[in-house]
């Protein structure tokens, strides 16, 4: 029977294995391992990862898996493949580091302050001047979709999953509220650091203080047509979450 096995085809004993999950799922879990992986450092620019059978039989999944999973990795910048040559990861300079999924691998272990502090940045260049532009440019619309988020975030807190997933609608929101198609882009990538960073932020302990208030005030002066007032506001929130976010990396 042994000797069978290792005459088949290398799918075909993945399959035997009976691995976890199939298809999208399957493939997708293995991107995440991977991607976890190198966020982490555990490989770092340049190396190159272990063969494709390799690989596959070490994770217990077939080798079909392993390409699709090495595809995602490859569209998100993290790794090249070549023939003869293997599958290397790229320079940090060519990550695709807004994308949802790499910053969720990259809040999967202990992120680096320097990556933090650079999605901190981002996001101060960015929402004071989409909330200015979102107080100029709103409609009825858009108030009621922040008021309600508000609302959520009150009703079941930032320490659950509702209460996160409120917080990044009240932030895609004001980008919304823009009606700039180049900002409303960023509306993933801004959504998916809010969530992570508030996520992260309590690994330990709860929230420091309450930072519903601050949400408010951006709110009230979107509505008040007060873009100067929605800037600062929105400016102080971002700069708050980050000071929150160094006590937690701190622990």
């Amino acid at each position: 029977m042994t000797d069978r096995i290792e005459q088949s085809d290398p799918d075909d004993v993945a399959v035997r294995r009976a691995p976890r999950g199939t298809g999208r799922r399957l493939h997708g879990a293995v991107a995440h391992k991977l991607g976890t992986a190198i966020l982490s450092g555990e490989y770092a620019p340049g190396d190159t990862l272990s063969g494709e059978v390799a690989f596959s039989e070490a994770l217990d999944v077939s080798r079909s898996a392993y390409r699709e999973a090495v595809q995602v990795l490859t569209a998100k910048g993290l790794v090249e493949s070549r023939p003869k040559i293997g599958t290397r990861v790229l320079p940090r300079s060519r990550w695709n580091l807004l994308d949802p999924d790499v910053l969720a691998w990259a809040f999967a272990g202990e992120p680096d302050i320097a990556f933090v502090r650079g999605l901190f940045e981002l996001r101060g260049i960015v929402e004071p001047a989409a909330a200015a532009l979102a107080a100029e440019r709103r409609e009825r619309s858009d108030l009621k979709i922040m008021k309600d988020t508000l609302a959520a975030m009150r009703r079941h807190t930032l320490a659950t999953e509702a209460g996160r997933a409120a917080d990044r609608e009240f932030h895609d929101a004001v980008l919304t509220a823009t009606r700039n198609d180049a900002l409303i882009v960023l509306s993933a990538s801004i959504g998916a650091a809010v969530s992570w960073t508030t996520q992260f932020k309590q690994r330990a302990l709860a929230l420091p203080r309450n930072p519903i208030p601050d949400h408010v005030r951006v709110y009230e002066a979107i509505a008040a047509g007060d873009a100067a007032g929605a800037s600062a506001a929105m400016r102080a929130l971002v700069d708050l979450a980050l000071e929150d976010t160094k006590l937690a990396m701190a622990r």
